[in-house]
């Protein structure tokens, strides 16, 4: 809590980020993104010079977290960072959590933990602290509908049911396709309000976009979410084919990236190099996190069999496509 006072005296407390930590838990990345730049944005409203760090969980050892979180020389305050704290070294779990447990009246710590049992003991470390947990789990398809809604209703966007349902069946469960879409419908609204059939016209003829859905959800890590996807764009007519093709073009980004991300270049010129827009590189930073190249090579090999098969040497070509994830599965935690 901070003080406010004023030329007559004490007028009150306000509440603070500073001197709080906050983790940042789940495997859905858009609330993930959301929820740290939520923080972030609140920490900068009270300083606007707070200087920004942000450290990646596999690079941290303890003199650099105790550098980062004991003050900084050239502002006031602080606000860190540090993504994938599942990566950080056992180590070093009894520093964070006495970190995160009592942190100075000038730091903002951010923990971003991406979900799965890895890092188990210093997440009971932090819960047993009490430290303060927003939740990021992947949503299921069931519960998409709301999460269109509500994103409607955050834009001022009226969208009936079977609006809903219909952008819901035309993009899939992928949330960040899903908020972009209806950030457009918004903006291509003038009255604020759209129907089933303007979401048809709109959006009736991307069903492709489902293959790349399935691609992201499987280089994540995200099995479940991979087959499920998988099953709904074949329902609705993707072909085969496209989804070993996004499959390819995904595990070839993420290669080149992993050969990449150690040379000193910026984000821009590391997209270009790859052959991505710069927005991509926070999603192949994710997947690169369980990944390594021979289990890249590995799975390229899965692919380039299955794209044979369901061109024509396999009798079920579904089949072959969820052999085909199982199997990348397997190969991503090698």
């Amino acid at each position: 809590m901070a003080i406010v006072t004023s030329s007559s005296g004490i007028l009150g407390r306000v509440k603070t980020v500073y001197g709080t930590a906050l983790l940042v838990q789940g495997a859905e990345a858009l609330l993930s993104d959301r929820a740290v730049d939520a923080r972030v944005k609140a920490a900068r409203r009270e300083h606007p010079d707070a200087e920004l760090v942000t450290l990646e969980g596999r690079e941290v050892d303890a003199g650099r977290f105790v550098e980062a979180t004991g003050g900084s020389l050239f502002s006031q305050a602080t606000i860190v960072v540090v993504d994938a704290v599942s990566d950080l070294d056992k180590d070093l779990f009894d520093l964070v959590t006495v970190t995160a447990a009592h942190p100075p009246e000038t730091l903002c710590l951010i923990l971003v933990h991406p979900g799965g049992a890895k890092g188990r003991g210093l997440l009971t470390k932090l819960s047993k602290a009490k430290v303060e947990t927003i939740k990021a789990d992947a949503l299921k398809a069931a519960a998409i509908p709301d999460f269109i809604a509500k994103e409607a209703r955050r834009l001022h966007l009226d969208m009936d049911r079977d609006a809903v349902n219909a952008l819901h069946q035309a993009l899939g469960n992928d949330l960040r396709t899903l908020v972009a879409a209806v950030d457009q419908l918004a903006s291509d609204s003038p009255n604020g309000q759209v129907g089933a059939d303007a979401v048809r016209t709109y959006f009736g003829g991307r069903a492709e976009i489902s293959s790349f859905n399935v691609a992201d959800a499987s280089l994540e890590g995200r099995l479940p979410d991979a087959l499920e996807t998988l099953r709904w764009a074949l329902s609705i007519g993707v072909q085969p084919a496209a989804v070993t093709a996004a499959m390819a073009r995904g595990l070839r980004s993420l290669g080149l990236y992993l050969d990449m991300r150690t040379q000193r270049m910026g984000d821009k010129q590391l997209a270009q190099a790859i052959g991505v827009p710069p927005w991509k590189l926070k999603s192949l930073n994710r997947q690169g996190r369980s990944w390594n190249k021979a289990g890249v090579a590995k799975a390229i090999r899965l692919v380039t069999t299955c794209d044979a098969a369901v061109k024509g040497a396999a009798v079920d070509a579904n089949y072959a496509l969820e052999s085909m994830l199982i199997a990348i599965d397997e190969a991503r935690q090698t």
